[in-house]
């Protein structure tokens, strides 16, 4: 090495931190003796003085490093690590720490660069492991990138159909004759309909305190109609519920209805007697005039049922809101004045605007309210039916229709004697003659009735069903109901099985039911209001009570309580299998139930608003 000179401290590690040399923590001289002991060493350097081959292989290692740097290869891979988010040093660190990195890369055992190479090429591409531009890089990142914009255009399109299968309000729906409804995880209950139902449905039928009122002028209006409701109290309320909508279809001023006696109920009650006249009055106010009583200008008042030229008759059953408006509206101008006669059913329901049934609901349910006093006693009778064991007791409350007059109506043959059958068959040639006819065919029509479901159910079957579907002998049951047909003997069976049977008048004193005996009307308002409170009303046999019951809970309820409505159809072929075993027919009963008990659902078709009342006066919660 005599005659060069060695280079300095401070230019060797200049050298060394500049990157220049490969190997900074080796001499000179080790340098010379592993790249003359490879054979890498330059053709020059192995003849020339060692500065000069010092020199020269310095040049040649800068020269390497300096097309290394410049290749497209090293700056993919640069650019790659820089954006990659696994990347585990940073430019700011320096280049000492990507040797340590290198360093630290070396000593990682074989299997963990096996199982980066398991991945596949997108996803090593994605995650910097891969140069995305390579050929089979390039092409899997495209189907990668195809696939995940396949996934988001799903997800964007099946959002909205799994936010309202979600945000569904409970309702069940009808296929035929048999009723669906949705699958809750609560257990069955004996006194409540699922949560899920209660929760979905709210009642709307009330006008909105901003909604102006459009009821024209008093010299303007149409003319005044004036009506008879027929029949017994719960006919008479319907009738007067639409009348109303009627005198809102034409436009016309409505004389508060009179309560027409009834051959069958012989009671003389007048609307002032059952319900709260000026409440009637003020609460419709924005929707129709009501008026007391027949103008005193008009002199012709006995006329108004006797006249034909005062009266319009021959309306049809369930006529709509345009054959009003065509054929009875004209003749309202005409004379001013106007009866209609007869008025039972004589309004549809889904041929009518929504608004119209909608008013029907705000009359039902808001405007015809019970006299205080008959509203005081069924709340005392409600409250001694909870309180006769425990405080707080749930009770039952069983419309047990089962009256001479229905049994004999319904010309269906029912267990009893040769005598009572008799007595039956004189009973109706008398009172239907028409329809009894010789009575040969009515044993045939009979059977045919009992397996259509359209006979009512006999105190004795529907015990047997309440302990099917899991009600035991402390069950407290109110018992609204006429004069039972067969008396202690036809009723024994239900009282047998459940001994806490009540009715109204084993409840209240004598004394406290005086004043209501005046008008037989009270005391079905007593029964109406006693059964609407109740925890689980049944019902056996159909009607216009049952069927306002059941609307009225289901809209002040919102479908919690529980309105049952006996299968009778398969009850008539299940109690008529003797080798039915018990434990089959109760599974049969429960099953054929848990869709029977007032749940949510459409109005239309199948039922008419008084019974549910959930599409035109109910409003998702």
């Amino acid at each position: 090495m005599t005659g060069h000179s060695q280079p300095s401290d401070r230019e060797s590690k200049h050298e060394i931190d500049s990157g220049a040399l490969p190997l900074p923590s080796r001499t000179e001289s080790e340098v010379l003796r592993l790249h003359a002991e490879t054979g890498t060493l330059p053709l020059s350097s192995r003849t020339a003085p060692p500065a000069e081959a010092m020199a020269e292989l310095r040049h040649s290692t800068a020269a390497a490093a300096a097309r290394a740097s410049n290749s497209p290869a090293k700056r993919d891979s640069d650019a790659s690590s820089a954006s990659s988010p696994f990347a585990s040093t940073s430019a700011a660190r320096g280049r000492d720490d990507d040797g340590k990195d290198a360093h630290r890369s070396s000593l990682l055992p074989p299997h963990h660069h096996h199982h980066r190479q398991l991945l596949p090429s997108p996803l090593r591409s994605l995650l910097a492991l891969e140069d995305p531009r390579t050929p089979t890089a390039s092409l899997s990142y495209r189907i990668l990138l195809a696939v995940l914009a396949l996934l988001l255009l799903a997800a964007l399109f099946s959002a909205p159909s799994l936010w309202s299968r979600f945000n569904t309000p409970y309702l069940c729906q009808k296929e035929g004759i048999t009723l669906h409804c949705p699958q809750t995880k609560e257990p069955l209950s004996l006194w409540e309909n699922p949560r899920a139902a209660t929760a979905s449905w709210k009642p709307c039928a009330e006008r909105r305190s901003d909604e102006p009122s459009d009821v024209p002028p008093e010299n303007k209006t149409s003319g005044y109609i004036f009506i008879h409701a027929e029949g017994g109290l719960n006919q008479q309320r319907i009738a007067i519920c639409n009348a109303v909508a009627i005198a809102k279809i034409m436009e016309a001023t409505l004389i508060l209805p009179v309560l027409k006696q009834d051959q069958i109920w012989k009671d003389q009650t007048k609307f002032e007697d059952i319900f709260d006249v000026d409440h009637f009055i003020n609460y419709l106010k924005d929707d129709v005039r009501i008026v007391r009583d027949i103008p005193d200008w008009f002199t012709e008042k006995d006329e108004l049922f006797t006249s034909i030229k005062r009266t319009v008759k021959n309306i049809p059953k369930y006529a709509s809101a345009q054959f009003y408006i065509d054929n009875v509206l004209p003749r309202i101008k005409e004379k001013t004045i106007m009866s209609i006669k007869p008025f039972v059913d004589r309004l549809g329901y889904d041929n009518v605007p929504t608004e119209i049934n909608r008013l029907r609901c705000r009359v039902n349910y808001h405007a015809l309210k019970f006299l205080p006093d008959i509203e005081e006693m069924a709340d005392k009778l409600a409250t001694k039916m909870r309180n006769r064991t425990t405080s707080g007791n749930p009770y039952m409350a069983l419309h047990l229709r089962y009256e001479k007059g229905m049994v004999g109506l319904s010309f269906c043959d029912f267990a009893g004697t040769r005598d009572e059958k008799a007595m039956m068959a004189a009973y109706r040639q008398k009172e239907w003659p028409r329809r009894f006819k010789n009575g040969s065919h009515l044993w045939p029509l009979a059977l045919k009735k009992r397996k259509e479901g359209r006979c009512p159910l006999e105190p004795g079957e529907i015990a047997v069903i309440l302990r099917a579907l899991g009600y035991t002998r402390e069950t407290q049951i109110y018992v609204a109901s006429g004069q039972v047909y067969g008396g202690k003997n036809r009723m024994a069976p239900l009282r047998n099985m459940f001994p806490n049977l009540v009715t109204k008048e084993e409840l209240a004193s004598g004394a406290e039911m005086e004043h209501f005996r005046k008008h037989v009307t009270s005391l079905a308002a007593l029964d109406f209001l006693v059964c609407l409170k109740s925890d689980v009303f049944v019902m056996t046999h159909g009607g216009n009570f049952a069927k306002l019951i059941m609307g009225a809970r289901r809209y002040s309820g919102r479908h919690r309580l529980k309105s049952i409505k006996p299968d009778k159809g398969l009850m008539s072929k299940s109690l008529g299998d003797p080798y039915l075993a018990w434990a089959s027919f109760a599974e049969d009963v429960v099953i054929s139930h848990q869709a029977r008990a007032g749940l949510p659902e459409p109005t239309f078709p199948g039922y008419d608003l008084w019974e549910n009342p959930l599409t035109p006066c109910m409003c998702r919660a």
